[in-house]
């Protein structure tokens, strides 16, 4: 066993693409390979890591373009799209990752492997699907959506049209986890990605894919639990977590306690799809490894963060 410090990473968009990205597969591939250069330097100061990344938009622009083909081909389903995104996403980040790594001299393999994710067939959000995915319809659209393909449609009220809404269960159990501790020792791993590709398990030992999202933080928890991980690290677009963030009693914090980080959640200081589920994330790791802790950081801070100078630290106490 290596006695390097043992990071899971979970990368946030930011880390995949800017803002002002054409959403093209080479402007894409442009920011990844930025990425690599920080994920590169964390190996190079003796940490041992593995990637979780999210998909969002990915997986959104592979549903539009089956969506845009149907005449032609049938759409894909959702669990498919989502290990395409894996597929694409993993293949571009262990390409780059690998050349900043050989730039340094580290000679490390680096593997993308595709990841299933074990969900519960009876999560509530099955029967309350609330995570929107893919393009805007009219209603028109979204009503003949639902007749011809069983989708749940809803309004969005704030950006206008409709859209699919599909459950975003929580994560049980990651089915390629052995590997992913066999391998670690040797190679940088990239797994789950988007979450990893939810299925359910049946009793004959089959699975099957269902169309659902992962939250990605989650994911990375899970992860981070099973291969014994001594940092969770969640790398989004800010340094630090706020709390009465936007107002001007606005407040940056350097950590957080187990205690104060669930007090300030119930108070909704966090939001529901951005900072709140990376904080669950970290509760639960703290929670489950009292003695260990969970960062949330901007990429570009992640090695201060991890050598005390900088970052939202949440531990136990």
């Amino acid at each position: 066993m290596s006695d390097r410090t043992k990071v899971l990473i979970a990368l946030g968009g930011n880390a995949l693409q800017d803002k002002d990205s054409d959403g093209t597969a080479e402007s894409q591939l442009k920011v990844v390979r930025q990425t690599a250069e920080h994920l590169a330097e964390l190996t190079a100061s003796y940490y041992e890591i593995a990637i979780v990344h999210g998909n969002g938009p990915q997986v959104g622009r592979i549903l539009l373009s089956g969506e845009a083909a149907a005449d032609v081909v049938p759409p894909m389903p959702l669990d498919v799209c989502g290990a395409m995104s894996q597929g694409y996403i993993g293949y571009q980040i262990q390409q780059a990752l690998k050349h900043a790594l050989n730039k340094r001299g580290i000679d490390v393999d680096v593997v993308a492997l595709a990841s299933q994710t074990i969900v519960d067939a009876n999560d509530p959000s099955f029967k309350n699907p609330t995570k929107p995915i893919g393009p805007f319809y009219t209603e028109e659209e979204a009503h003949e959506l639902e007749r011809t393909r069983g989708f749940v449609m809803k309004e969005d009220a704030v950006r206008g049209g409709w859209r699919r809404v599909v459950a975003s269960p929580k994560p049980m159990g990651i089915v390629e986890i052995n590997a992913i501790r066999h391998l670690w020792d040797t190679t940088i791993v990239i797994c789950s990605g988007g979450g990893g590709v939810p299925v359910i398990q049946h009793e004959d030992g089959t699975m099957e894919g269902v169309a659902a999202v992962i939250d990605k933080d989650f994911a990375a928890e899970l992860v981070a639990e099973n291969v014994d991980a001594d940092v969770l690290m969640i790398l989004t677009e800010v340094e630090k977590v706020a709390i009465n963030f936007g107002t001007p009693e606005e407040k940056w914090l350097d950590h957080l306690s187990l205690a104060e980080a669930a007090s300030y959640a119930a108070e909704g200081q966090f939001g529901v799809g951005s900072m709140l589920p990376k904080v669950q994330a970290c509760m639960k790791f703290v929670r489950r490894y009292p003695g260990k802790k969970a960062i949330i950081t901007s990429l570009n801070s992640a090695i201060d963060a991890l050598e005390g100078r900088t970052g939202t630290v949440i531990t136990y106490a």
